[in-house]
């Protein structure tokens, strides 16, 4: 049975906070999985919140618009959608985070392969130390959640491609 990877979440400063995780896969796998609309929605939302993504669009270039919308439970569905600044495939995704206004934060995706596994880095850059606080411990654990769901994911994939 495969070890189970751990995600961490640290605030390394006033105004960023930063998850890693190694995923058991190639960088390109991990990137196709942030980047495709049909595997995003395989994974982004917590399944613990009884959630579903009911639109994923993403158009990831440069200059590109993303808007995720999902239902959560009772509520009235809820969007998170921005800008990508940078993409470098299989490698870096930097992104706008745009529907906390001008509390917005500024996501940092890395990617680094070694012997067929994907260290992921990714830092949430906030415009002020109220803005990260705002966004509450959550977010943490709604990461590790989702990180998880991407391992699975992942494993499912590796295992359709090895069946093909």
């Amino acid at each position: 049975m495969p070890m189970k990877n751990r995600t961490t979440v640290e605030r390394t400063s006033e105004r960023e906070l930063v998850v890693t995780r190694t995923f058991n896969g190639p960088a390109r796998m991990v990137f196709e999985a942030w980047t495709k609309p049909e595997l995003l929605k395989r994974w982004w939302v917590p399944k613990s919140l009884g959630s579903s993504l009911l639109s994923c669009e993403a158009d990831v270039r440069v200059g590109g618009k993303y808007r995720f919308v999902f239902s959560n439970g009772d509520s009235e569905p809820m969007a998170f959608f921005g800008r990508y600044l940078e993409v470098i495939p299989n490698s870096r995704l930097v992104w706008t985070n745009e529907e906390g206004g001008e509390g917005g934060s500024v996501t940092t995706l890395t990617l680094e392969e070694k012997d067929g596994k994907t260290l992921l880095v990714m830092r949430d850059l906030y415009p002020s130390k109220e803005a990260l606080d705002a966004a509450g411990t959550g977010f943490a654990d709604a990461m590790v959640e989702m990180f998880e769901q991407l391992d699975e994911l992942l494993v499912a994939v590796d295992a359709n491609v090895g069946q093909s």
